[in-house]
């Protein structure tokens, strides 16, 4: 436990550091880049105020870039992990996935080094296939809103100013909204017209994650690499799943990575 908080410390000291330097480049451009209409998270947060008109300090903009560092890590890393085995557990969709990979390959020039974002926008059968996998398995849980008026559900009632909790699993199993909900069916995507509300991996409206789409994007370069080069054996192919915090094989999803070619 001693040297697993010395790493963490050592981490955070390094994080730090980093985020101080882009805090600071941050503010000598912000004049420049809101002339052009250009904000990101951090100018956001500079300008961020209470009611009392008092801004954030330093300290505090940099612990909520970090939050958002590691919340974005853990959700990709998860979602990853699950597009791998819904994968591997459907042998004729994990062909349909690499031979799109191996296409792309096939159409790259040869001076070119690296996957390029035209290539990911190629990747309409991977693009299903993370679609339908962050509705599976429905990483994302806590998502509040607040009652503005009282409501009636079913007999329930609602009040006024009372925090509601939108679970998100609910919505994506609901055989109302998806046939079959529990099958892994990247397939339900093809020409699928989402109704509002019905598919919120990464909640919905004006306090959508933030990083919905680096964590897709991360997925996508991560199951680019993976598909063209490794294959999964699963230790314990049977193994329960545990669904708190979040969904996962109760043995950490234990096996051996084997790099294929």
């Amino acid at each position: 436990m001693f040297l697993h908080a010395t790493s963490n410390d050592k981490a955070r000291k390094l994080l730090v550091k980093l985020l101080e330097e882009v805090l600071e480049e941050r503010k000598k451009r912000s004049g420049i880049e809101q002339k052009k209409g250009q904000k990101g998270m951090i100018d956001l947060l500079l300008e961020a105020e209470d009611e009392n008109g008092k801004k954030l300090e330093d300290v505090h903009i940099i612990d909520l870039l970090i939050i958002n560092l590691l919340a974005g890590h853990e959700s990709s890393a998860h979602a990853s992990m699950w597009a791998v085995l819904y994968l591997n557990q459907h042998p004729e969709m994990l062909q349909k996935a690499k031979q799109e990979q191996e296409e792309i390959i096939k159409r790259r020039p040869s001076t070119q080094k690296g996957l390029t974002l035209e290539e990911i926008k190629q990747m309409d059968y991977l693009a299903k296939v993370i679609d339908e996998t962050m509705r599976r398995s429905s990483l994302f849980i806590p998502i509040f809103r607040e009652a503005k008026v009282d409501a009636n559900i079913q007999g329930y009632t609602v009040p006024k100013g009372w925090q509601v909790l939108v679970w998100t699993r609910g919505v994506h199993m609901d055989p109302e909204v998806y046939t079959n909900p529990k099958e892994f069916d990247p397939s339900r995507w093809d020409n699928h017209t989402t109704k509002p509300g019905s598919y919120i991996p990464f909640g919905g409206g004006p306090w959508i994650c933030p990083g919905a789409d680096l964590t897709k994007l991360e997925i996508y370069i991560f199951l680019h690499y993976f598909l063209l080069n490794y294959k999964l054996e699963l230790q314990n192919p049977e193994c329960p799943v545990a669904y708190l915090p979040v969904p996962r094989p109760s043995d950490n999803c234990l096996a051996k990575v084997i790099r294929v070619g």
